[in-house]
């Protein structure tokens, strides 16, 4: 065997020992350093394999190429730390670190969640208030529910950029607004938008994109009192309390409103604890990054790609017991005939409401 071939070889195992130590070693390790188990980044590598094209070379293997970009997205780390961390040269770190973002990015059909319905039949607290019996005087249904909202997260931008981006509270971030099912996996994600741009601006040009945001008739998003109450968004009564916060300490509801706005927030806090736990486990959307700000939009995709497929192969989900209160666009969307394309406000859907809190109110006075 000549010298060169047995430097290949060397530096193979080398370097198969820094990935067997970060990954294989114990579920522990791996769930410290790429924030899922051993079996989840096996099942996530051969994903990326067969259906987003990822593919490994003669120096570098799949199982490394993932390991790495985990390890930048959980610890928020330049790829001059990866450079040491695994051996590799700046540019093999960039090169495969965009590989494997790109490979993400084209899993979105399976990563996505599929929109379901929650059934008449649910007993869970916060979303059986929602099924009172009231009639939906839009379609059959009266009970399909999702949370939506939107979250800033910090980015990096050119200084002549950086009006546009300062959000109310003064910060350089994105505008990303997100649909969450009940059991917290993302439906819907749509970030790019500047931060100084309001929530329901971007509502507005989801809903007008070509594959964006569906809303079927019949269907509706439980929303904040940022957004309009109108056809397929609740919103909770203004002017009355809502957070969580101010219901504790044994204080209880004086009028439909009040109850109304109390389990409106219990139910729509999901996607606020949603956002909450996706920024916890992945820090590099705390911090701004030094990508380019298209690519740091991708980043945001990739991360709440991973979130759902985190949730999906960990029932477990060590990252839920961290969160208890809120810290390209892709979507899953089922076929539907007929969709709500605009968001402004009628008296039929305000009677709705009106009808539907006035029973849930008297439902729970009656018990």
């Amino acid at each position: 065997m000549s010298l060169q071939a047995q430097l290949y070889v060397l530096d193979f195992f080398r370097n198969r020992q820094i990935v067997h130590r970060l990954v294989y070693e114990s579920d522990a390790t791996s769930l410290d350093n790429l924030r899922m188990t051993r079996h989840a980044f096996t099942k996530l590598c051969t994903m990326l394999q067969t259906i987003g094209g990822l593919r490994g070379s003669k120096y570098l293997c799949i199982d490394e190429q993932v390991a790495m970009f985990l390890h930048i997205l959980a610890h928020h780390v330049k790829n001059r730390v990866i450079k040491f961390q695994f051996l590799r040269s700046g540019q093999t770190v960039s090169r495969y670190f965009h590989n494997v973002l790109h490979s993400i990015i084209c899993l979105h059909r399976e990563l996505l969640k599929r929109p379901e319905p929650v059934h008449a039949n649910s007993i869970d607290e916060r979303w059986k208030w929602f099924k009172v019996g009231v009639f939906f005087p839009f379609s059959k249904f009266d009970f399909i529910t999702w949370a939506l909202d939107g979250t800033y997260i910090s980015v990096r931008v050119p200084v002549s950029d950086k009006p546009r981006y300062r959000n109310r509270k003064g910060h350089i971030a994105t505008n990303v607004l997100g649909v969450c099912s009940q059991d917290m996996q993302f439906i819907y994600v749509l970030p790019g938008w500047e931060g100084s741009a309001a929530d329901s601006r971007v509502l507005r040009d989801a809903l007008q994109r070509r594959n964006g945001l569906n809303v079927p008739n019949g269907y509706y998003y439980l929303v904040d009192a940022g957004y309009t109450n109108c056809n397929g968004f609740l919103a909770p009564y203004r002017g009355q309390r809502y957070h969580l916060s101010e219901w504790a300490h044994g204080r209880h509801p004086n009028t439909h409103e009040e109850f109304f706005n109390m389990k409106h927030s219990a139910a729509r806090n999901l996607i606020e604890r949603c956002f909450g736990v996706l920024k916890n486990r992945w820090p590099i959307l705390r911090i701004p990054s030094f990508y380019p700000i298209k690519t740091q939009n991708r980043i945001i995709m990739a991360c709440c790609f991973l979130h759902n497929f985190i949730r999906r192969e960990m029932p477990n989900d060590p990252y839920d017991n961290v969160v208890d209160e809120p810290m390209e666009e892709f979507n899953q969307a089922a076929e539907y005939s007929g969709s709500i394309s605009t968001i402004e406000p009628t008296d039929e859907w305000s009677e709705w409401r009106y009808n539907l809190a006035e029973q849930m109110y008297n439902e729970w006075r009656n018990r």
